[in-house]
Formats: structure tokens, C-alpha cells, sequence
């Protein structure tokens, strides 16, 4: 009898943690294998990622705060991240708009510090949103604030938010906008203010957000997004492109046709798993010289936030292209010794 109570609890135990093991969440952002991953990278929402490469070798990745006081996660090959923090607490967040979220970060390395640029705004608050700067020593922070830079009201930019910081010929730029125009202006060596005298310049039209912009090859690329960002399910975001052999434009689609127009090429629309499909990140070279960028999506498989994508810039005629042109669902792993 009591051979018999054993036999019979051991099989319900294997039963029981064979159960477990079935309803467990699937496990996102690992190798298939040694040489695959599958998307999303984190199944965390982490909307509109940035990217830097830091001093101490890893790659940081920041985040909108769907994870309070803006989000940091470091990795050594772009699909195993670990969460090191936030770049603020709630006493050092910054403030310049009351009950404001922090959105859209931009994260760099100048003059021996880290850069952190932040949107800050609430839904609506077109007029009163705004751009601000935050500095560290070290990329997992923490970051001391130095407040805005300008507010819509105050530069004459409806929804200013969505900032990119980028140097070229010895000077420092910010780009920024919403659906309001994506505008440039001037900053001062260490980019922690504007210029002075600078004036802002139009960039691109009035149908993107989210802007990037990448060298290569004598072009500059443009790349932004299109659509509705945060609808779920039924989010239309596409990232888009075009290219200029100028800084400040006309960026072209494959027509000739300006992004002043709004008009574009589409890199990376929604598929049958993943929509909202954009605000890409930087783009990332790994040690095979192979092209990565991020950009966030809605898993229709599990609709709970914007989770952190992954996938290959390939280019073809002085293109960016990413094969199929929407997100892939298993792919090969970036290259890094």
C-alpha cells in the first residue's frame, strides 16, 4: 500500500511540473540556438529604443518610461539584455512639465560625458511639451537632469518631442518633431543648450516622427515613422526613409520625391504576428560589419505594450532594405566575438 502511494505521487508530481512547464511564459530574446534569436528581443514594452556603444565595451539601450524614470538595459551581443536601472528616481526625474512622461530618450557620448536627451509631455499638451538634457559620468547613470531645452511655445514648434542629436563638420545639431514638421537647429559644443542665434530649419513634412539619421557613403539617410504609434492591435506605425546628400535635405524617395511632401520609402511595415512597426533606434554595426537596428511593435500574440524588435539593415543601390519589409519572427544572431 505504501509502495503504491508512492508510485502514485511521484506521477502526479511529474504531471504537476509538466503542467507548470506548459503554462510557463514563453521565453523571448534568447538564442534559438547558438546562431539564431526570435523576436520580440525583450517581451517588455520599451518604446521609441536608443542605442550607444560605451566605454566599458557593452551596448546600452534606453527606453519611454512604460518602466518609470526612463529604463536602461546593457548587452554584450544586441539578444541577451539584463535591466541595470533608470536614469532617474522619483526625486531627480525631471519636472518642466508637471505630471509629464518621459518619452523618446537620445542617448550619446559627448565631451567625455553621457547625453541624454528626453522628450517630456502629456497626451494633448502639444504646446506646452518639451525637449530637455540630462548628463552622466557613466551610461547606467545616475543621470543628473539640467532641465529644458525649449518647450512648443517657446521655439514655435507644435509637439516638439522626439529629439535625435547628431555632429557633422565640427558641429552639433538636433533634429525633433511630431506631426508637426520635423525641424533642426543648431546646439552649443558640449549639447547642452541652444546656440546662440541659432534659428530652427524644416526638415520634412508633416507626417513623421521619431527621427534618425545615418551616414554611410556620402548619403544621409532619414529615417522616421508614419501612422499611429499606440493603438494596439490596431497601431499603424511604418518606419519610413529617404536620403539627401545634405544634412538638412530635401531628403528623396526613389522618385525624387521629398520627404517635405511626405514622401518616402516604407522599411519595415506590419505582418501577420507584429504591427505598429517603428521608431527605430540607431543603427548598430557588430564585429562582422553587419547592420542591426531596433524599433518596437505590438505582438498580436500577446497585445500588452510596444516590445523591443530587433533585425538586419541590409542595402542594396544605396537602400536601406530589411528582407520582406516587416519584422522578422526567427533570424540569425548579430556577430560579436
Amino acid at each position: 500500500m505504501k509502495m503504491y502511494f508512492n508510485s502514485l505521487s511521484f506521477f502526479l508530481l511529474v504531471a504537476f511540473l509538466s503542467c507548470k512547464g506548459q503554462e510557463s511564459e514563453p521565453k523571448y530574446g534568447r538564442e534559438v540556438n547558438d546562431r539564431m534569436y526570435t523576436n520580440p528581443v525583450l517581451a517588455k514594452s520599451l518604446p521609441d529604443p536608443t542605442i550607444i556603444k560605451a566605454k566599458d565595451g557593452f551596448l546600452y539601450l534606453y527606453a519611454t518610461e512604460d518602466i518609470r524614470n526612463t529604463p536602461i538595459h546593457k548587452s554584450k551581443d544586441l539578444v541577451n539584455w539584463e535591466f541595470v536601472g533608470t536614469a532617474f528616481t522619483n526625486e531627480t526625474r525631471p519636472d518642466f512639465e508637471p505630471k509629464g512622461g518621459l518619452w523618446a530618450p537620445d542617448i550619446n557620448y559627448i565631451n567625455g560625458q553621457y547625453v541624454l536627451y528626453y522628450s517630456m509631455s502629456v497626451w494633448g499638451g502639444e504646446w506646452t511639451c518639451g525637449i530637455g538634457v540630462a548628463t552622466s559620468k557613466s551610461p547606467e547613470g545616475p543621470f543628473t537632469d539640467h532641465g529644458k531645452l525649449f518647450r512648443s511655445n517657446e521655439i514655435g514648434v507644435q509637439n516638439s518631442i522626439d529629439p535625435f542629436y547628431i555632429e557633422e563638420d565640427g558641429k552639433h545639431y538636433l533634429f525633433w518633431g511630431s506631426f508637426r514638421g520635423i525641424y533642426a537647429i543648431e546646439l552649443t559644443a558640449d549639447g547642452l543648450s541652444i546656440k546662440p542665434g541659432a534659428e530652427k530649419r524644416q526638415v520634412a513634412g508633416t507626417a513623421y516622427e521619431g527621427t534618425y539619421i545615418h551616414k554611410k557613403d556620402n548619403w544621409y539617410y532619414l529615417f522616421a515613422s508614419i501612422g499611429s504609434c499606440c493603438e494596439g492591435i490596431n497601431s499603424t506605425y511604418t518606419t519610413v526613409v529617404g536620403r539627401s546628400k545634405n544634412i538638412f535635405g530635401p531628403y528623396l524617395n526613389k522618385n525624387g520625391e521629398s520627404m517635405l511632401n511626405n514622401q518616402h520609402e516604407v522599411l519595415i511595415h506590419k505582418n501577420d504576428r507584429f504591427v505598429g512597426t517603428g521608431h527605430n533606434s540607431e543603427i548598430v554595426e557588430d564585429d562582422a560589419r553587419n547592420n542591426w537596428i531596433f524599433y518596437h511593435a505590438v505582438d498580436i500574440n500577446n497585445p500588452h505594450g510596444r516590445v523591443l524588435m530587433l533585425d538586419e539593415v541590409k542595402w542594396k543601390n544605396g537602400w536601406p532594405l530589411v528582407d520582406g519589409t516587416n519584422p522578422s519572427k526567427e533570424s540569425k544572431k548579430p556577430e560579436f566575438n
